[in-house]
């Protein structure tokens, strides 16, 4: 994230509206997220690119709401939800061009929510022309908050607990490194190839939730995520704030991320070795 910029961007947002922000998202989730928690008929699941993409009237609703009161706070502010840009896609170009954009996944996860497992969360990030400048990620079920703006570090906020500063891991060797990256959603004729690299590693899985991936990178419990399908919501404030715990990410080609990117593979790390050892081992995932 090194090209300038149109606008500083020295403190995007205030505390208070973070605080604004948190409140919002906190009540999203009381009133639409929680109350349908384990609790969801069959008529209430639908599926979008196939069966394993799963979307909830939690979703669904979460999202609206969000969307409100962010441009309550903000209104002539760019919003790309994720239920609103599977249905319209091209609103993922405009973030580009949007001075001011939010990105929200109103429940990461959604495989997960719908089969009773409690490891979702919910996403947001604030965005200068396509630029991740603050991003949150909430736990519903701790009610708990990892966030992290341009002008500060990556922190823990619980209740009235003070923040905690967090910092990711000190990497290693290929054969001690863990993290988090999902099979399922590269290519077909990638999959075989790319299988064959996890035994390098201590540990490769999925947790089919980006918030809680990113989080726990952030929190340096493993040491890295390569995202195989990029989306604004999934990505934007997870690579923001692993950022600001120092860790290193890019596209896996070695460009920038910015929000509006759709393709390719982003790798975030918790250093700049640690990012170039996963690159050497997965850049064949570059080839045509």
């Amino acid at each position: 994230m090194t090209e300038s910029l149109p606008i500083p961007l020295t403190a995007p947002i205030s505390r208070a509206q973070r605080t604004q922000v948190l409140n919002l998202v906190r009540r999203a989730a009381r009133a639409e997220i929680l109350p349908r928690f384990r609790s969801l008929g069959e008529a209430e699941i639908d599926t979008k690119s196939g069966p394993q993409d799963l979307a909830t009237d939690a979703d669904r609703e979460a999202e609206k709401m969000i969307a409100r009161g962010l441009l309550a706070i903000w209104p002539h502010a760019r919003i790309v939800g994720e239920e609103d840009a599977s249905a319209n896609p091209e609103v993922i170009e405009t973030l580009r061009e949007a001075e001011l954009g939010f990105t929200i996944d109103p429940v990461d996860g959604t495989w997960n929510f719908a089969k009773g497992l409690p490891l979702f969360g919910v996403m947001v990030a604030m965005t200068r022309y396509g630029r991740p400048v603050w991003g949150m990620l909430y736990d519903p079920i701790m009610d708990d908050v990892i966030w992290a703006g341009l002008d500060g570090p990556a922190e823990l906020v619980r209740g009235r607990m003070r923040p905690r500063t967090l910092r990711v891991s000190s990497g290693g060797p290929l054969p001690e490194l863990s993290g988090f990256t999902s099979l399922h959603l590269l290519p077909e004729d990638k999959q075989e190839r790319f299988a064959t690299t996890f035994p390098k590693l201590a540990r490769a899985v999925s947790m089919r939730c980006a918030c809680h991936e990113f989080r726990t990178l952030a929190q340096g419990g493993v040491d890295f995520v390569l995202a195989t399908k990029v989306t604004p919501w999934d990505h934007t404030p997870g690579a923001l704030i692993v950022e600001r715990a120092g860790g290193v990410v890019r596209m896996l080609d070695g460009s920038d991320y910015t929000a509006g990117k759709t393709e390719g593979y982003l790798l975030a790390a918790c250093d700049e070795a640690t990012w170039s050892r996963l690159r050497d081992l997965w850049d064949f995932l570059l080839e045509e």
